[in-house]
């Protein structure tokens, strides 16, 4: 996947417009469509945002499911031929919706084909909408040579699927809900980083990430999961937290606890997946305590 700024001539592209934060069902439907008109000769293109409109209003820093080394990690596996990244600032905010879609849709990504959800919004103030994509194009009346596709939402029982309705069930710990959602369990990524090696010394090695300052993280607690690696996929038990029965300070650590598994990894990236939420996490009165619990929790 290329991640571009301007599409050369002679190429067209299908373009998804969307936040595209956490990758659910309802943006891998979008993906779908656009993928589907490689048979028509066209290339998928998704349009997003470098980071979250709203917090250039705000001035603070939103939590996402997704961080964009995540989103773009899974665009590429979508496999979508190319990436465009608006950055978020008084100019592109500002934009009037005519000009968005004139200069930079057509003109600057050759789109042929536009897709996006019925609630599809952007432009100045968001008063760009579905109505005005289809009024500038072809079938429109407008004369702008593209085709308008617009995708219905995927519903998760009477609800349709979207950003905050995963948000809401990961900031619940609802990891169920969140993967039914996902369509693969809600995970947190990053590079395995030396911790106090307490687990190794109680007989229970642990890999450690440290996450990100924009990732958005459930409760705190003990998780069932499964964790991707270079050498495969291995079970565990992964605990979301500050560690109070070790240590004293603030920071958030991610330590997963891996099944028939001891190999060295520190220093690689791995990718957590959270299935169930098994307990809060919680203050043992010694590492004795500790030990007995995670055996508890190894068999939820």
């Amino acid at each position: 996947m290329q991640n571009v700024s301007l599409i050369e001539d002679g190429i067209r592209t299908a373009v998804a417009i969307g936040k595209f934060d956490g990758m659910h069902l309802g943006h891998m439907k979008l993906l779908n469509e656009i993928r589907a008109f490689r048979d028509r000769g066209f290339r998928s293109l998704v349009f997003t945002f470098e980071s979250p409109v709203a917090d250039f209003f705000t001035g603070e820093r939103s939590r996402v499911l997704t961080p964009g080394n995540e989103k773009i990690r899974l665009l590429e596996e979508a496999g979508i031929d190319y990436l465009y990244m608006m950055p978020v600032n008084k100019d592109t905010v500002s934009c009037e919706p005519e000009t968005f879609i004139r200069e930079i849709l057509t003109q600057r990504l050759k789109a042929g084909v536009i897709a996006a959800g019925s609630d599809l919004s952007f432009g100045d103030r968001g008063a760009g909408d579905m109505a005005l994509l289809r009024s500038l194009s072809a079938a429109g009346g407008g004369g702008l040579d593209y085709t308008v596709a617009e995708i219905e939402k995927v519903r998760y029982g009477d609800k349709a699927i979207s950003s905050t309705l995963v948000r809401d069930a990961v900031a619940a710990g609802n990891m169920e809900s969140a993967r039914a959602m996902l369509g693969r369990p809600y995970s947190i990524e990053g590079e395995v980083v030396h911790g106090r090696q307490l687990g190794r010394k109680i007989g229970m090695p642990t890999a450690n990430l440290i996450p990100g300052d924009d990732k958005l993280m459930p409760p705190f607690g003990v998780y069932l999961s499964c964790t991707d690696t270079e050498y495969g996929s291995f079970r565990g038990i992964t605990n979301i937290g500050r560690k109070p029965t070790v240590k004293d300070d603030d920071a958030v650590t991610v330590e997963t606890h891996l099944f028939d598994f001891d190999s060295d990894i520190y220093g690689e990236n791995i990718r957590v997946g959270l299935y169930r939420f098994v307990r809060p996490e919680m203050k043992f009165d010694s590492i004795e305590a500790l030990k007995i619990q995670m055996k508890k929790d190894m068999m939820a």
